[in-house]
């Protein structure tokens, strides 16, 4: 396979990382303290052209492919996992799932707003009870007349403190099991009965607004319903094979930052008269940071190159997932541990790749469900 970089990958790259270096990382830390969502941030990669990367240019995205997106997710999490996390969902869950399965008036009404970064997307799927059980939902819809009426709640929705709007999943026919199940655009500034109950504080990642919403007797215009009824469940099964690379992609950024913290204090750092990065227990620590950073990039690009050329890629997005959300965890802990004492003070970056990495263990499919998954597609 031949996933190189071509010179427009390259570029819009080099120009992410500089955009990343001189407007996020200043004040990275600073969000995070404040448990503020940096609206300027996003506003600026509106500027960029980058809120629709993989989205076609005919509703204002940049009509890049999936290894493009790929990149500027790990350019991102490489300063800042919570303005990565909040544009993964933006444009993995929020917009993508519209570019896929809408009609082009939905495209033109809901989704050209978030591929031009006048809005922010989101997607509610999980529920309090069903947690990786998915499909197992209680939240309904139900037709009346030109209308659908949505009941019920959802859990852990990323971005819906700050969402021009999010994508629901509803039971349409609760005798069907995952075939009952709908997809519907919501809007949370206009539809009543739509509130966002509570906003969680996390053990990281406070920069991206997760939160819980509850939908009572929210009432829909039937146009607002995406695809056909009881479509829900196959669309967010294939929006979760593309949603694994963007996770796999802000892991692998998220230990970039780590490592390049741990590799310049290394450097810097003199015990009994010589750099800390000399002393074989050290060398060899950042060795096997590099090189689980290298092999979670390239399982990722392996999946984005197979996403861009229409093959299936369950197996390969849950595989780079696994790999690289996990390699995170492991090289932001490596990270502290170099720093030592300075290592879990909020003066230095490493305590928050750490605290931001073990939640890509957990959203968008457990590592435990990765397995089950990549299991599966081996016959297992």
């Amino acid at each position: 396979m031949d996933f190189e970089l071509s010179a427009e990958h390259r570029m819009i790259r080099e120009t992410v990382r500089e955009f990343c270096e001189a407007e996020i990382a200043p004040t990275a830390q600073e969000i995070e303290d404040e448990a503020r969502f940096p609206e300027k941030v996003f506003t600026q990669l509106a500027d960029l052209d980058v809120m629709g990367v993989p989205i076609d240019e005919a509703f204002g995205g940049l009509g890049g492919d999936q290894l493009l997106y790929a990149l500027v997710v790990e350019e991102l999490g490489r300063v800042s996992g919570g303005i990565g996390l909040s544009y993964a969902a933006h444009v993995s869950l929020g917009a993508n799932p519209i570019a896929r399965f809408g009609t082009d008036d939905q495209r033109e009404q809901w989704l050209r707003p978030l591929a031009e970064g006048d809005g922010i997307g989101a997607w509610a799927l999980t529920e309090p009870e069903n947690g990786s059980d998915a499909s197992s939902m209680a939240t309904t819809a139900e037709r009346d007349g030109d209308e659908y009426v949505l009941n019920g709640t959802k859990q852990f929705i990323t971005n819906a403190t700050v969402a021009n709007s999010i994508l629901v999943k509803a039971i349409t026919d609760p005798d069907a099991g995952a075939d009952g199940i709908s997809t519907f655009i919501v809007d949370p500034e206009a539809d009543d009965g739509f509130e966002v109950t509570t906003v969680w504080e996390k053990m990281g990642l406070n920069c991206s607004p997760t939160c819980e919403i509850v939908l009572d007797d929210v009432r829909i215009p039937a146009d607002r319903l995406l695809g056909e009824e009881g479509d829900g469940w196959d669309q967010a099964m294939e929006t979760l094979d593309g949603g694994r690379i963007s996770i796999a992609a802000l892991s692998t950024g998220l230990a970039r930052g780590a490592y390049e913290a741990a590799t310049e204090y290394a450097g810097e750092r003199e015990q009994f008269g010589r750099p800390i990065a000399k002393f074989d227990a050290v060398r060899d620590m950042i060795v096997d940071m590099h090189r689980k950073i290298e092999r979670a990039r390239l399982l990722t690009h392996e999946a984005a190159w197979r996403y861009d050329r229409g093959e299936p890629v369950t197996r390969a997005s849950a595989l780079a997932k696994l790999d690289a959300s996990e390699a995170a965890r492991e090289v932001a802990e490596d990270a502290v541990q170099v720093l030592g004492g300075y290592g879990y003070t909020e003066e230095f970056a490493p305590q928050r790749f750490y605290r931001d990495a073990k939640l890509m263990e957990i959203g968008e499919g457990t590592s435990e469900i990765q397995r089950l998954i990549i299991g599966r597609e081996l016959g297992l």
